[in-house]
């Protein structure tokens, strides 16, 4: 069982370094039913941080199934009005933003994945707005996870379930760096600076492309956006708010030039989408677009993410992550993006992050369009990274420099 002072050492993580509350700001946490113990603690630091009034939206993924399972995909698409206006309300108010991420992977695996992108594509379109308040880091945001029954049983199956909970809890504390006798705030502030260090060496070279090979079968080149900027770890808000959106996070990513994507790529891990767990797939992109796809399980779901808009088919960010990082070395796989994206290089299918390019977030969809950048209703990562990836960086010279040797950095 967790230790009580762990848990709340994780909560105060999550208010202060993850979204970095502000002084008299509202606060908005959304999580599962199952983690109400870790939102009371996280409510509390919040208003102890000086947070004016923190709202929690509670969701329950097997109601979610029933809905999907009982209700017609008409009612389900029909998003009311109260919806979209309770999220104008938060843009409104400039509420910081706290999910817990802990979905059971596979729990939705047989659903009807039509059915499914109906759903989500009119969710999307509703909610777009939200979308790109958040994406454009016009506040601060985070996410974090915290163990499940059916997610810790997903990724322990020989263990008892408590014994499973609790090697997810050790999982989940070390990769967000907390200890019993640390203090995870000065350890963030280290680790984002050896982040920092990374992106700023990858911004000086100012690559024109990246050519990814594995053994695994990638071949790929990247091309990247004219005045693209590579991120990572700490991140600052339009309103200068500094804030960590992912923990925890190893990678630095960049926006790939929507266009200029060519060759194969193998995915290294499962991808738990949207309750389905997509297995040994690749996909093949030409001038951008995925143009063929294979998955060995849940090829319907990989065919409704790519055909998701006509932005899914593109590519959003690509993003560098040493094989030596302490999730990969964990030799665990955690069927969830949050960690397995930090265990692995990984590209997103989807939308881009408008700080991704100089002047990003303050620029209009449109002209992030003419920079470049993707535009859709989904981005979703998927890894790729193997422990003898190879990467090279063509510069604008046409200079071709290694960054990757054997799966790590080598600049």
């Amino acid at each position: 069982m967790i230790n009580q002072e762990l848990l709340r050492k994780y909560a105060r993580l999550a208010v202060k370094v993850g979204v970095n509350i502000q002084k008299d700001q509202p606060l908005l946490i959304n999580a599962p039913v199952e983690c109400s113990d870790f939102v009371r603690l996280c409510t509390e630091e919040a208003y102890k941080a000086g947070s004016a009034y923190v709202l929690v939206e509670w969701n329950d993924e097997l109601c979610t199934k029933l809905s999907y399972e009982y209700a017609s995909v008409e009612t389900l698409e029909n998003i009311p009005q109260y919806r979209i206006d309770s999220r104008q309300y938060l843009i409104d108010n400039d509420f910081a933003l706290l999910s817990i991420s802990a979905r059971t992977p596979g729990l939705l695996a047989g659903i009807d994945p039509m059915k499914m992108q109906r759903v989500q594509t009119a969710a999307s379109k509703a909610f777009k707005p939200f979308m790109t308040h958040t994406m454009g880091n016009r506040t601060q945001w985070t996410v974090v996870s915290i163990p499940t029954e059916g997610w810790a049983k997903k990724v322990f199956p020989n263990q008892s379930t408590d014994k499973a909970i609790d090697l997810l809890w050790d999982a989940i504390l070390s990769a967000v760096r907390i200890t019993n006798d640390n203090d995870p705030v000065a350890e963030w502030q280290k680790h984002n600076e050896m982040i920092h260090h990374y992106t700023a060496t990858l911004n000086k070279y100012n690559f024109k492309s990246l050519h990814f090979k594995n053994e695994l079968g990638t071949d790929l080149v990247v091309g990247l956006v004219n005045d693209h900027i590579w991120s990572g770890g700490c991140e600052t808000s339009t309103k200068n708010i500094i804030f960590n959106p992912n923990m925890p996070t190893e990678e630095c990513f960049t926006m790939p030039d929507k266009y200029n994507v060519n060759g194969v790529v193998y995915a290294s891990k499962p991808l738990n989408h949207n309750g389905k767990l997509i297995e040994n797939f690749n996909i093949e992109f030409k001038d951008g677009k995925a143009v063929k796809w294979h998955a060995e399980k849940e090829e319907e779901a990989l065919k409704n993410l790519i055909t998701f808009d006509d932005g899914s088919c593109y590519l959003g960010e690509v993003a560098l992550i040493s094989y030596d990082s302490p999730i990969s070395l964990s030799n665990i796989l955690f069927y969830n993006t949050l960690f397995d994206e930090n265990a692995s290089c990984h590209l997103a299918l989807g939308a881009a992050y408008p700080m991704n390019v100089k002047g990003g977030t303050a620029m209009t969809e449109e002209e992030l369009k003419v920079a470049g950048a993707n535009t859709s209703m989904e981005h979703s990562d998927f890894m790729f990274g193997t422990s003898d990836m190879e990467i090279t960086g063509v510069d604008q010279e046409g200079n071709k420099i290694k960054v990757f040797e054997k799966g790590n950095f080598v600049i």
